[in-house]
């Protein structure tokens, strides 16, 4: 059956939206949307430590409030909406240690309560709410190795269900939720970057591997459009005899090819046209989005480019309003919310990328 031909938005129709900014500046935050309303989390402050702050961006009167605060400051935390309710869990405190905790917001009554733990202390949990019941996929531990375990929440009974293990234990991995199944794609064993690619079948509780991801680059970043997986950019860590190289930033672009489910052969002009890592990237208007980042110049990246699946090369955007690194971000079909993150310091900003809806 053929392909119907990828609908794919103009660059003309992507553009930022410089929101006011937060009370708080803030890295390592957890970002939710939920009924119009982007809240954020926590996170780390500019004396690196956890914040418990909270606050909440109505996006139509483009207001700030403050929420209480969590019941446990924490950075580096994971969280879903949930029914009508915010879930938060995991991430590090202030001795730099997993926490097991778990809490939830109720918005209707502007109260945090604390919910069953995970059983041991987790961050870098990578956590996505499917049918009213949220998983929880990996971490790292209070040693600092890399789980490999899954936990299913279930909200009405207030308890955890263990599921089947992931075939590769890391932590801030990257996952997309396509039909019914859980990609996880790249993350972390310690200091190390992973390469493995794996997929949960929600319905079946199983896992298949896909191939790897070609190259092993830390600090990339991953994203996914209808047809194709992405791993971006990154810093390419010099091999074991090349004993005077750096690390050092790189433009590269791997494409999954999920009809044939391979990994496009790489060619030059499809990299990217900066080369960065620590960037966002996100999928807006069938085209993927990396924004922001570091590279080789001594302060953050203004730069934003967008990957034109159909002629398989880069085309520039318009600049990212304030230049950061280490961003949160989160993502609607028409935008691509880029949240605090460092530019000299801990950042405050909070920007999107928007697509005009054209008629």
């Amino acid at each position: 059956m053929p392909i119907p031909e990828m609908a794919l938005s103009p660059v003309k129709s992507l553009y930022w939206e410089v929101f006011p900014s937060m009370a708080t500046q803030r890295v390592y935050c957890t970002p939710v949307l939920w009924a119009g309303r982007l809240y954020v989390l926590g996170g780390c402050s500019e004396n690196g430590l956890p914040l418990d702050s909270v606050e909440v961006l109505d996006l139509e009167s483009q207001r700030w409030c403050e929420l209480p605060p969590l019941l446990t400051a924490r950075a580096g935390a994971s969280a879903v909406a949930v029914g009508d309710q915010l879930m938060v869990m995991g991430g590090m405190d202030a001795q730099q240690s997993p926490l097991a905790s778990v809490e939830v917001y109720h918005p209707d009554e502007g109260k945090w309560e604390r919910k069953t733990g995970l059983g041991q202390p987790s961050m870098g949990i990578t956590m996505l709410e499917n049918d009213g019941k949220v998983y929880a996929l990996g971490g790292m531990g209070a040693d600092t190795t890399p789980q490999a375990s899954v936990r299913l929440y279930e909200p009405t009974k207030d308890q955890w269900l263990p599921h089947t293990s992931m075939p590769t234990p890391r932590y801030g991995a990257f996952s997309f939720l396509h039909g019914s199944k859980i990609y996880v794609l790249g993350g972390r064993q310690g200091k190390l970057p992973v390469t493995a690619f794996e997929a949960f079948d929600l319905e079946m509780k199983s896992w298949t591997r896909y191939p790897c991801i070609p190259s092993r680059r830390a600090f990339s970043s991953c994203a996914a459009s209808d047809r194709a997986f992405f791993s971006l950019g990154g810093l390419q860590q010099p091999g074991p005899h090349n004993f005077y190289s750096r690390p050092h930033f790189v433009s590269t672009v791997e494409e999954f090819d999920c009809e044939q489910g391979v990994w496009l052969k790489a060619t030059r002009s499809c990299r990217m046209r900066e080369k960065r890592a620590d960037f966002v990237a996100g999928c807006l208007g069938g085209r993927v989005i990396a924004a922001g980042g570091l590279g080789n110049q001594p302060s953050p990246l203004a730069s934003v480019e967008s990957y034109n699946q159909l002629k398989r090369r880069w085309e520039p955007v318009a600049p990212l309003p304030s230049p950061r690194c280490s961003c949160a971000s989160i993502q609607t079909p028409n935008m691509l919310f880029l949240i605090g993150g460092v530019s000299q310091g801990p950042s405050n900003a909070v920007e999107a990328l928007c697509l005009k809806e054209t008629v």
